[in-house]
């Protein structure tokens, strides 16, 4: 079996945004049963830190798993190791790519951008899930600072500490965009 597509969730503490969207990506791709694998990581995170207990019961109300998830400090070896790397924020994106200029320019994109950028001709022709992860997420590259208007919508605003009313948003607008990757993927 080959080894499975990598994607790699960062944002800033590694205790909100990316874990909710590392282990609602999981849950959604677990019909693709070893294809994919999730992690996440944070920019400042202190390794170890337990998820927020409003995002762990946020994912959980949305079928995920939050059990186990601690942060982890993002590093160039996480970055080089991801076929996919998907970043809360602009900011999450940038130092994903200033860790691996190389590596980062053609897979580092913010989680709502990728889902934005996603077009399923890419991938045309091809089942197996993985080929349509690598195929899209080539495609989305290609597409890069296209549709510059729509931009404006592509951060996630930090919800750690915010009211429950505002980590609600951030949770829809990140299984809105989980959704539409994952239809796509596995389409």
């Amino acid at each position: 079996m080959r080894e499975p597509f990598r994607v790699l969730v960062v944002c800033t503490g590694n205790v909100h945004r990316s874990p909710l969207a590392e282990r609602l990506l999981t849950f959604r791709l677990a019909s693709a049963s070893g294809r994919f694998q999730v992690s996440s990581a944070g920019t400042a995170a202190a390794n170890g830190t337990p998820m927020d207990p409003v995002a762990a019961t946020l994912l959980t109300e949305m079928g995920g798993e939050p059990s186990g998830a601690a942060a982890r400090r993002l590093t160039a070896g996480l970055v080089n190791g991801a076929a996919l790397v998907l970043g809360a924020a602009t900011e999450h994106r940038e130092a994903a790519v200033r860790l691996s200029p190389v590596h980062g320019l053609g897979h580092a994109f913010t989680l709502r951008e990728f889902a934005r950028l996603l077009h399923k001709d890419d991938a045309a022709g091809l089942t197996d899930p993985t080929e349509r992860a690598v195929a899209l997420t080539a495609g989305a590259a290609t597409r890069r600072g296209a549709g510059a208007a729509e931009a404006w919508d592509d951060d996630l605003v930090d919800p750690y500490g915010a009211s429950e009313e505002e980590a609600r948003a951030c949770a829809a607008r990140i299984a809105e965009a989980v959704e539409r990757i994952v239809a796509v993927v596995l389409d």
